[in-house]
């Protein structure tokens, strides 16, 4: 082919078709993207929009190859003189191959290092859209897909047609070496070809999905896309760093950085193949590629790949479920049949037949809260703060207290306590608590499981939507199973009650309900304490509550003894006290109220009083005692008694007799008894004319007298 400017003419003729191609596809995509609310047609747009600076790069380059041309035809047709009449050298002449060399050593660098640049950034912004997609402070919308979706199939796969035939244009072009740089532009054409193929590929998925699944297919192309843009730039770049230390060639027309070798491949095949050929024929040493073998080869190539392709489509057919999984065949994603379990399970091929096998025998932890490392520390004491317990807490709300005075006078009547302590209270306190789930799919019920929710899992999360299902519900349980009970009843459970089994029950009744297909296996709680530091509290409470039990069974054993002692039975002690209480009434009784109920509180009061006495009597203890030596002093009073009455009443015939003299010699025994012992004594006398006195005085002798032993005449 003859080299020139016609030729150059209509290289940048096709280049500025291509620069109005690219233009139109940037904004069809874009336009498409933004009317039909599709977040991938979008982020398509933003390769296309990149590519345009590689096509301004090929038609400057090309018109002033242009321009070089039709100067190098000037001077060639005689010599130029300036305006003084000097002959112009040829270097000074020659200014537009002057502007090309300039262009090919600046222009085109800088334009390779800008077309990396925006590859990078729109690669960027993608990625850093759809990391911020999830976070409410970062409002940048959510990631949503078209509801035109045959229009966006019409669109994407005319775009990749048209693109992928223009690129087969300009690679056949770029065969001729003035036309060589269009292999860039051809590279572009092949990655709008690839990209709008992709966005219409991921909109076949799409149409294909059940209603309420995710759109994970145009989610992963679009994030693919920010990916592709990512290796063109990086390739672009090394291109730029080679062509910088590469030696030039005389005559030879430098190749952009931004002509990618990678889609240069996708966009002339036939040299790919022989590549391929060449580098087969240099790794054997001969030309095998001419070979009988190599050409039946190339010849059966599709036919071996249809062969292999429908075997591989026939293994899909045959599922092997092992004894210890489950599995469920769907098709077009809606189950089908019966849960197969422990054997093989056929099918059609693949994509009409898909399968699911999980493991259901499998026990899987599930947090219930925040997922947070355990140290090796034997002990977490209550109150020492680690470096691993104020990192990250999990906190409950339970009761302060059991029922106070002012609660237990609000219960209504028929209410029981156990009812009142159920219902909401205004006083809370906080526990920390570690608490981890651990459970599995219930035997033949793998569907239920899978339709219970899907599990896809978004970003940052380390659980997938079943399993984020699952922990609120039982998140939701545990929190109202632990606002319903006292402190001291979460840290401290009755032995007969556990806290764990009545938390396990509590929500495998909330997964029963919700039909999700789940078995609680068990439910372990490594970590429960007070909050922080006030756990060294509970410490002191706990040793002042020990202090009050241990006085509280002194006192109760102290009673015990006392009652051993007096009653000599605890349990007959409190009969004796009960009758005791019921004697003091039956007395109170007694004194009040008509005649007839007197007498009759009083017949109840005395067989009340023989009875209880009775009961003391046979106890042969303290009070049995006292009752006895009462008895007995009551009989001894009585007894000398019944002797003074005696004595009294035999005396009657003597006064009967004489009364005065009975009189006076009863007052003359008192006289000599009361003045026995007087040393000085007086006597008050009656009528002393009928009165003889016989008077002794006499001193008082010591040692043995006799005469005190003698018996006293009475005074006549």
């Amino acid at each position: 082919m003859r080299i020139d400017h016609h030729a150059y003419q209509r290289a940048t003729g096709v280049a500025a078709s291509g620069l109005f191609a690219q233009l139109a596809i940037a904004l069809l995509l874009l336009v498409f993207g933004k009317a039909t609310g599709d977040s991938t047609m979008v982020v398509a747009s933003s390769w296309a929009f990149s590519g345009l600076v590689v096509w301004i790069g090929l038609v400057l380059v090309f018109y002033q190859h242009r321009l070089e041309r039709l100067e190098s035809l000037e001077l060639d047709a005689g010599a130029r003189l300036d305006e003084q009449g000097r002959l112009f050298t040829a270097d000074e002449a020659r200014v537009a191959r002057k502007r090309l060399a300039l262009m090919h050593s600046v222009l085109m660098p800088v334009l390779s290092v800008v077309y990396a640049a925006l590859l990078i950034g729109f690669g960027w912004a993608v990625l850093w859209w759809f990391d911020k997609e999830g976070d409410p402070k970062a409002d940048v919308g959510v990631f949503v897909t078209s509801a035109a979706l045959g229009w966006q199939l019409a669109v994407t796969f005319g775009t990749a047609l048209l693109s992928f035939i223009f690129s087969r244009f300009l690679s056949g072009m770029a065969v001729q070496g003035a036309w060589s740089n269009l292999r860039g532009g051809a590279a572009v054409m092949v990655g709008n070809a690839l990209v709008a193929l992709a966005v219409g590929i991921g909109s076949v998925f799409e149409i294909l999905k059940e209603s309420g699944q995710s759109n994970a297919v145009l989610r992963g192309i679009a994030q693919g896309i920010a990916i592709f843009m990512f290796a063109v730039a990086a390739e672009t770049l090394l291109n730029f760093l080679l062509n910088l230390y590469r030696p030039r060639r005389a005559g030879e027309t430098p190749r952009p950085a931004f002509d990618s070798r990678l889609l240069s491949l996708l966009a002339a095949p036939d040299s790919l193949v022989r590549s391929i050929n060449e580098a087969v024929n240099y790794q054997f040493g001969f030309d095998i590629t001419s070979s009988w073998g190599y050409q039946l080869l190339l010849r059966n190539f599709i036919r071996l790949l249809a062969v292999g392709f429908i075997v591989t489509l026939g293994l899909t057919s045959l599922v092997v479920v092992q004894p210890q999984e489950q599995g469920l065949k769907l098709r077009f994603g809606a189950p089908l049949g019966g849960v197969y379990s422990g054997g093989p399970m056929f099918k059609l091929p693949w994509p009409i037949d898909t399968a699911v096998v999980r493991d259901v025998n499998r026990v899987r932890d599930l947090p219930l809260g925040i997922i947070r490392p355990y140290s090796n520390r034997d002990v977490i004491v209550w109150g020492e703060e680690t470096a691993e317990i104020t990192q990250q807490t999990n906190i409950f709300l339970v009761a302060a207290s059991g029922l106070g005075a002012s609660q237990s006078a609000a219960i209504a009547p028929g209410e029981s306590a156990d009812t009142a302590r159920g219902a909401a209270t205004d006083q809370f306190a906080v526990v920390e608590a570690d608490i981890i789930l651990q459970y599995r799919v219930r035997d033949r019920e793998l569907e239920k499981f899978l339709e219970f929710s899907n599990d896809v899992k978004s970003r940052r999360s380390e659980l997938d939507m079943r399993e984020r299902a699952l922990k609120s519900i039982a998140l939701r349980e545990v929190t109202r199973a632990l606002s319903r009970r006292t402190l001291s009843e979460v840290l401290t459970p009755p032995i007969d009650a556990p806290l764990v089994d009545a938390l396990a029950n509590d929500i495998q009744l909330a997964f029963d309900a919700l039909d999700c297909g789940v078995e609680v296996v068990g439910l372990s709680i490594p970590r429960l304490c007070p909050p922080g530091k006030e756990g060294g509290k509970f410490e002191e409470l706990s040793i002042a509550r020990q202090n009050g039990r241990r006085q509280l069974e002194d006192a109760q054993s102290t009673v015990n003894t006392t009652m051993s002692l007096i009653v000599g039975d605890v349990a007959r002690a409190d009969e004796v006290l009960k009758g005791i209480d019921e004697l003091m009434r039956l007395e109170a009784e007694a004194r009040i109220g008509s005649t007839d109920a007197q007498r009759v509180a009083q017949e109840k009061a005395d067989a009340l009083r023989a009875t209880l006495e009775q009961m003391l009597l046979d106890s042969r203890a303290q009070a049995a005692s006292v009752i006895s030596r009462a008895r007995a002093m009551r009989w001894n009073a009585l007894m000398d008694a019944q002797a003074i009455a005696e004595e009294v009443t035999g005396q009657v015939p003597a006064w009967n007799a004489n009364p005065e003299l009975y009189r006076t010699r009863r007052t003359m025994d008192a006289l000599a008894q009361a003045l026995a012992g007087v040393r000085v004594k007086y006597m008050l006398m009656p009528d002393p004319n009928r009165v003889r006195l016989d008077i002794e005085m006499q001193e008082t002798t010591s040692g043995l007298n006799l005469g005190d032993y003698l018996e006293k005449k009475p005074a006549q």
